[in-house]
């Protein structure tokens, strides 16, 4: 199948030619970079040399939509809009990288993103792409609003206590949860600057991380009743990961051989791997897989779940890989079977 990346030489394009390398049914025949026109991709990308034979160019829906079949849209929050619109319009099959069809309320899109949605009759159509939740509706659909990082390190964990109704829905869910700062995307800032941050850590965006609304979004669908959640990120002096803590308020004690019974929901699923120890961030680096823990507490009335996932990959490219694979009935694990790419 021939595949196109629109914003290839941001983090999560990148990684998405970096996966797509290995896969098997996919020749990418068109890279786009709104800086970089003219240049060679791995002059951009220089991890890349040997790989690809490719020249960056300017994007152009209609030359694009001629030469590929799916489309990658890896473009700045508010930027994916109207692509995405003109690719699906043309016939194509597009998954979205970006936030810009997550919200199936355009009200919540304009308080979060600061801008109307001029799809907003759209947004109820697109499927959220968390693979192991939504794989039926991902199968049959031509457009995939990939999930952001924090809802997939949060969302997955979460997933088997909804569906077994055990969670006590009066209280607020209480998420805390570290990334790497390759999630605060390839433009730099004081934040992000290594001085600043190698050596520390700190919470932003308290109470009002972007991600949030997403995150509620998807509990409440799942779980369909209203969720509310207190939701705290951190950075960590670290290039990629995220460690999720969640604490659990239940509705009755839970013992550890129920909460491990529950999690078996996931047992013939390859990318989530249980874990009796703490998840690892070192030991999902690279790696499409979400390792997940749960454990009991003395009252049996909170359960503590904790996810670990690299950020740019089951977050973000990889989890867009997996969805492609889904859409068109392949292997989920082409282009994406390796434990690991990195030391």
């Amino acid at each position: 199948m021939k595949v196109a990346v629109v914003g290839a030489t941001g983090y999560t394009g990148g990684e998405v030619l970096r996966l797509m390398v290995h896969h098997p049914k996919v020749e990418v025949v068109a890279v786009t970079s709104k800086h970089s026109v003219g240049e060679p991709l791995a002059s951009r990308l220089p991890f890349l040399k040997g790989q690809y034979n490719l020249t960056l160019e300017a994007l152009d829906i209609k030359k694009i939509a001629k030469k590929a079949d799916l489309i990658f849209i890896a473009l700045a929050h508010t930027q994916a809009i109207d692509p995405v619109q003109r690719f699906i319009n043309s016939g194509k099959k597009v998954i979205d990288l970006s936030a810009d069809y997550r919200l199936r309320s355009p009200t919540l899109y304009k308080k979060w993103y600061g801008t109307a949605h001029r799809y907003p009759a759209f947004l109820k159509k697109v499927v959220y792409g968390l693979t192991e939740v939504y794989r039926n509706k991902i199968r049959r659909c031509d457009l995939v609003a990939n999930p952001g990082c924090y809802p997939t390190g949060s969302l997955l964990p979460l997933y088997p206590f909804l569906k077994e109704g055990v969670i006590d829905t009066s209280q607020e869910l209480i998420i805390d949860a570290k990334s790497g700062v390759s999630g605060a995307g390839s433009k730099p800032s004081s934040k992000t600057h290594f001085p600043e941050l190698s050596g520390g850590m700190a919470a932003y965006n308290i109470g009002r991380h972007r991600h949030l609304p997403e995150i509620e979004q998807e509990l409440s669908r799942i779980g369909k009743k209203k969720m509310k959640t207190l939701f705290t990120p951190y950075l960590l002096p670290v290039n990629r990961g995220i460690l999720t803590t969640i604490y659990l308020p239940l509705k009755k004690k839970l013992s550890q051989k129920k909460i491990d019974a529950i999690l078996n929901i996931y047992q013939d699923e390859f990318f989530i791997r249980r874990r009796e120890d703490s998840p690892d961030l070192a030991h999902v680096r690279g790696s499409n897989f979400c390792d997940i823990a749960g454990f009991a507490t003395d009252s049996g009335r909170t359960a503590i779940l904790i996810s670990a996932i690299d950020n740019l990959v089951k977050g973000a490219s990889g989890q867009a890989i997996q969805n492609m694979n889904v859409m068109m009935g392949w292997d989920e694990s082409l282009g994406l079977s390796a434990p690991g790419l990195f030391p």
